[in-house]
């Protein structure tokens, strides 16, 4: 059994260290921008299967946003965002379940045992890369929705004191967004990853797939939260007033 709660190296290149959380974290990039691309060559205005899902899911997707932001023209303005965030976590948490990732890798002597793919999520330093992508974007979509002064006036607001102090807890909040964006997503996924170790290696074959099952859906509820506060977020940040 092999619980480690940092991302093993498996090469390197030059002086950067290529971890199996960023491998596989690759591997669901590759597979985003291939079905993208496949999606977009073989678009017709009938559509086949493929596309009526994918059609199907941006429809309910921008009526949730809708009710968010209350207008479709902003739903399609920030919807490649929202789509991105949600699909990237949501396909790197379902690769970390598949046979194989965090059961082959290598055997090092004294080092042990270093598995050649691992959950992304299950990395901190993707979790927290993505809340800082999530966090900055949020901002930068203030500055270009209602400019760069009335955006930060939202955070630094000397009309009076209470506006003020105010503002300064929201400006510190910005930040207490990253760690909890990436505690959250971290916390869940890793947990779940050495819960279906545990139960595979004391009762191995059909036991863990109950288990398998609810990490599929933690899975997805797990990519519609983070996607739906950084949803909630913009919106409050394209407001030219603040909601205290």
């Amino acid at each position: 059994m092999h619980i480690s709660i940092v991302a093993e190296k498996i090469f390197g290149i030059g002086g950067w260290p290529v971890t199996n959380s960023l491998l596989l974290s690759v591997v669901a990039l590759l597979i985003l921008l291939s079905l993208a691309v496949f999606i977009k060559r073989k678009a017709s205005i009938i559509p086949g299967k493929l596309q009526s899902i994918f059609e199907l899911f941006l429809e309910e997707l921008l009526s949730l946003m809708d009710s968010v932001l209350g207008s479709r023209a902003l739903s399609e303005r920030y919807l490649p965002l929202i789509a991105t965030i949600f699909l990237s976590i949501m396909l790197s948490n379902w690769l970390g379940l598949f046979p194989g990732v965090g059961s082959i890798g290598l055997l090092e002597g004294a080092e042990g045992f270093r598995p050649l793919l691992r959950a992304p999520a299950a990395d901190l330093n993707f979790t927290i890369a993505l809340a800082i992508i999530s966090v900055l974007s949020v901002n930068i979509l203030g500055v270009g929705a209602i400019g760069f002064i009335k955006h930060f006036h939202k955070y630094f607001n000397f009309s009076n004191p209470l506006h003020f102090f105010t503002g300064i807890l929201e400006f510190i909040s910005e930040f207490v967004k990253i760690i909890s964006f990436s505690f959250r997503l971290f916390g869940n996924v890793f947990a779940g990853e050495v819960l279906l170790t545990i139960v595979a290696f004391l009762v191995p074959y059909f036991l863990p797939l109950p288990f398998l099952f609810l990490e599929v859906f933690v899975g997805f509820i797990q990519a519609f939260i983070f996607s739906m506060l950084t949803l909630v977020f913009v919106a409050l940040a394209v407001q030219e007033e603040p909601a205290h």
